[in-house]
């Protein structure tokens, strides 16, 4: 099971995980649901921390 680290939301289906988005901020990995991922596309590609968005 993956969780958004952004909304919480969580997918038991790996095949639905296959358009979440990953990051590293300050070490630590990330893993975003497809939905904040697009909400928070110019803020990611930005490189900036998601405690930002």
């Amino acid at each position: 099971m993956k969780t958004c680290d952004f909304c919480g939301r969580q997918e038991t289906d790996e095949a639905k995980t296959l358009t979440w988005s990953t990051a590293v901020e300050n070490g630590r990995p990330r893993t975003f649901c497809d939905t904040c991922s697009r909400e928070n596309l110019r803020s990611m590609e930005g490189k900036l921390d998601s405690e930002y968005w």
